[in-house]
């Protein structure tokens, strides 16, 4: 665990898990014990993740460049990009990020085996099928915005489900709830902002994350449980 400033031995390639923490906020005093349980975890894995803390009140130039606003504030550093962790404070959901952020932003599913291990282990996931196209350049330039939120791949048409109907390719399908959807462009508009409409489950448990980005989306119609 490193406490930061590491903008100024930062190599270009290094990824950091960084956490803006103020010392008199009681939820970043609630999270550093689940935060030492990250960084212990990242590095038994092998991660290529750094994770570090700074105090944004004595560091304040530093909370100033990211834009800091929140306490605490969660963020990843990629190839001096910055992604903002947007959901709630728990350490399966951080890993789950630092996880999904850290890698390719568009990964390959080469099997049906693979295809369906990411079918169970995420709630919702983006999935472009066909050849190299505009549509998927489209596609992982929406990535580079919302895989903060969901995980994109990549798969031939043999992966899928034989009972999956495609009638076109290339194709995006979001599969969510056991289902799935595929995108039209002529009913559905743009890619991205359909991806964001899209990306909620039907039934969730609601944060107040969850409602200010399903306002932010324009979701307003999804069941939700409490």
């Amino acid at each position: 665990m490193y406490v930061l400033c590491f903008m100024e031995t930062k190599e270009p390639d290094e990824i950091w898990l960084i956490q803006f923490y103020a010392p008199w906020c009681s939820f970043c005093k609630q999270l550093d014990p689940v935060w030492h349980k990250i960084g212990s975890e990242l590095r038994s894995l092998g991660s290529p993740v750094r994770v570090g803390k700074s105090d944004a009140t004595a560091n304040t130039a530093l909370a100033k460049e990211f834009k800091v606003r929140n306490y605490p504030a969660i963020l990843m550093l990629k190839n001096n990009v910055k992604y903002n962790y947007p959901g709630s404070r728990t350490k399966d959901g951080i890993l789950d990020f630092a996880d999904r952020v850290s890698g390719p932003l568009v990964r390959s599913l080469s099997s049906t085996r693979l295809f369906q291990h990411a079918i169970n282990r995420h709630d919702v996931i983006v999935v472009y099928v066909g050849a190299t196209s505009e549509l998927k350049g489209n596609l992982t330039a929406a990535a580079e915005e919302l895989i903060v939120h969901t995980y994109f791949f990549s798969a031939s048409r043999e992966v899928l489900p034989k009972e999956l109907t495609l009638t076109s390719l290339p194709a995006v399908l979001l599969f969510k709830d056991g289902t799935h959807f595929i995108y039209d462009k002529e009913q559905d508009g743009e890619l991205k902002s359909w991806i964001k409409r899209e990306r909620f489950p039907n039934v969730f448990l609601i944060d107040s994350y969850t409602l200010y980005a399903m306002g932010e989306s324009g979701n307003s119609s999804t069941p939700l449980t409490a």
